[in-house]
């Protein structure tokens, strides 16, 4: 299976990169499946209907979010609507929406889509490392779905590693969110499970992690609440990562990070395309 997740989604630059490049990565990777991280696509502070609809036009099977799921108040009575997006799954029961799912992949095989948030430096949810464990005794890859995805949402690299290190032969990727920077580390882990520590954001990198410079700036030099942040405006650059999967059992033979517009130098992965007869 070849799997593509997108980095978080800062503003209307990174929304325009997105849906501009999504449909023609989805023909050029011959994707089955994609995920996009959408919590900061509305100008910085979480996701809109509005903005979910043109990035699964664009070809996103799953939305991911994060620590800004719930800024925009019109998006939480979506949640008890459309399957497709996520929030955390270690939110107290009782919040609306889920944070765990199976879905179809283009061919019809299963792929189970987890998304957790950190906790070092974060809002103190519930335990991810225990919450996934839960998961994981009753949905197998292999038995029960052909991929699993992770989307683990997080401050800290530390954190993030040793929830990869964790799930190492247990799912077919584990992406790190939320730092909007781009880590090198992309790798198949020693049992197999791909991962990077940061995917980086799909948005204006002439920027402070996609926030207009001058406000950021002012506000780590006065030390006293400055202008309200926005997001940049300027060429988007697309930050995700490309996976390919075992038929057999799920886990990663290859992930390739892909970059594309903006100021970040491009880089994407050579496939090689299915034919139709094979």
């Amino acid at each position: 299976m070849r799997l593509l997740i997108c980095g978080d989604v800062v503003g209307r630059a990174g929304r325009k990169v997105v849906c501009d490049r999504l449909p023609r990565l989805r023909e050029s990777l011959d994707l089955d499946f994609v995920v996009v991280n959408g919590e900061n696509a509305a100008g910085g502070f979480g996701i809109t209907p509005k903005i979910c609809a043109q990035f699964f036009e664009a070809g996103a099977d799953v939305i991911t979010t994060g620590n800004h799921v719930w800024d925009q108040k019109e998006i939480v009575p979506y949640f008890g609507k459309e399957p497709r997006i996520l929030r955390p799954d270690n939110y107290p029961e009782g919040t609306p929406g889920k944070g765990v799912g199976i879905f179809e992949a283009r061919d019809g095989r299963r792929v189970l889509v987890l998304h957790y948030m950190a906790l070092l430096f974060m809002t103190p949810l519930d335990d991810p490392f225990a919450g996934i464990e839960r998961v994981l005794t009753r949905t197998r890859m292999g038995r029960d779905v052909d991929a699993a995805i992770l989307d683990f949402h997080g401050e800290a690299t530390s954190e993030k590693m040793a929830m990869g290190h964790m799930l190492d032969g247990r799912v077919s990727l584990v992406v790190g969110t939320h730092s909007h920077v781009p880590t090198a580390d992309a790798q198949v882990l020693p049992h197999g499970t791909g991962y990077i520590t940061d995917l980086g954001m799909c948005g204006d990198y002439d920027s402070v992690i996609g926030m207009k410079k001058e406000a950021s700036i002012e506000r780590f030099r006065k030390k006293v609440p400055g202008p309200r942040l926005e997001a940049a405006a300027g060429d988007a650059t697309l930050c995700a990562v490309y996976v390919e999967t075992d038929d057999a059992t799920g886990l990663a033979r290859r992930i390739a990070p892909v970059r594309l517009g903006g100021r970040l130098a491009p880089t994407m992965p050579e496939v090689e395309r299915v034919s139709a007869e094979a």
